[in-house]
C-alpha cells in the first residue's frame, strides 16, 4: 500500500465553509470540533433541525439522551480522528444508542450488526468477541463512530432523517477530508457508500464493503478484514494501529 501524501495546494474538496453568522454551539457540543464546524451553527436548517428535535422530545421518547447526541464528537476530538467508522441513524430501541453508531451501553445485549462485526474481528485478528457492545474504546483510540443522523424516535427507525442531521454530518465528513493527515474512512453498506463523493480518495484511505446487518453481511462483509486493512493503512501514514481488543470490563 503506497503511502498518500497530502497535494501541496488545497485540493476541490478543500472549500471553505460558507459565509454564516457567528453564533455559539450548543453548550454541549465539544470545543475541539467548534472551528471544522462552526460554520454550520449560525445556518437556518441547524435552527430548524434543533426546534425539530426539540418538539419530538417533548412529544415522543428520542434517542439517545440528549446529553450523548455529540458523544462520537465528544470521544475523538477533531485533531485526534484517524479513522472515520460511518453508520445511518442511531438505534431506536430504549437503551440502545448512547451517540457512538453500532455501540451499545454495557449490559445491553448485542445488536444483530453489532455481533457480527464482532464475527468478522475474530475471523481477521484473531480477537474473540467481547462479552459487551461499549466500543467507547474504540472512539478514543482516533475512530470517529459518527451517525449520519444523529437522533431518532423510539421504534421507529429513520424517524428522524431528511432533517438536517445529514448536512451537519456532511460537514463534519468534509472537515475531516480537509485534515491535513490522510484519514481512512470506513464506509459500510450502499448509505455509508454514497458518502464516498465527500472523500478525495487520493489524500485518504477509503475501505468498503457490505454492511454488517444479518442482510447483507454474507454478501461481501464476512470476509472483507476490514481491521487489519484499517491498521495496515494507519501505519503506512505513519500512526499507531488501533488496539481492537475492548477492555473486558467497563463502566
Amino acid at each position: 500500500m503506497a503511502k498518500k501524501k497530502p497535494p501541496a495546494a488545497a485540493s476541490l474538496f478543500d472549500e471553505p465553509p460558507a459565509d454564516t453568522p457567528a453564533v455559539p454551539p450548543p453548550a454541549d457540543f465539544p470545543a475541539s470540533w467548534g472551528p471544522a464546524l462552526g460554520g454550520e451553527f449560525g445556518q437556518p436548517y441547524f435552527a430548524k433541525l434543533q426546534e425539530f428535535v426539540a418538539a419530538e422530545r417533548t412529544e415522543h421518547e428520542v434517542f439517545p439522551a440528549a446529553d450523548d447526541v455529540y458523544n462520537a464528537f465528544k470521544y475523538t476530538p477533531f485533531d485526534g480522528v484517524k479513522v472515520v467508522l460511518l453508520g445511518q441513524d442511531p438505534y431506536p430501541t430504549p437503551g440502545h444508542a448512547h451517540g457512538l453508531c453500532f455501540s451499545v451501553r454495557p449490559g445491553v445485549a448485542l445488536p444483530a450488526s453489532l455481533r457480527n462485526i464482532y464475527k468478522e474481528l475474530e475471523s481477521d485478528l484473531g480477537i474473540p468477541p467481547a462479552k459487551h457492545g461499549y466500543l467507547a474504546a474504540w472512539a478514543k483510540q482516533g475512530v470517529l463512530m459518527l451517525n449520519a443522523v444523529l437522533t431518532v424516535r423510539s421504534g421507529t427507525p429513520n424517524s428522524h432523517a431528511n432533517r438536517g442531521w445529514e448536512k451537519f454530518t456532511d460537514a463534519a465528513l468534509k472537515a475531516v477530508n480537509a485534515k491535513t493527515e490522510p484519514v481512512v474512512f470506513v464506509l459500510w453498506g450502499g448509505y455509508a457508500g454514497k458518502k464516498k463523493v465527500l472523500i478525495d480518495a487520493n489524500r485518504h484511505e477509503i475501505i468498503q464493503s457490505a454492511h454488517p446487518s444479518p442482510l447483507s453481511a454474507h454478501n461481501g462483509f464476512f470476509g472483507s478484514k476490514p481491521f487489519s486493512k484499517i491498521n495496515a493503512a494507519l501505519t503506512d501514514f505513519g500512526h499507531a494501529p488501533i488496539d481492537w481488543k475492548l477492555p473486558e470490563k467497563v463502566s
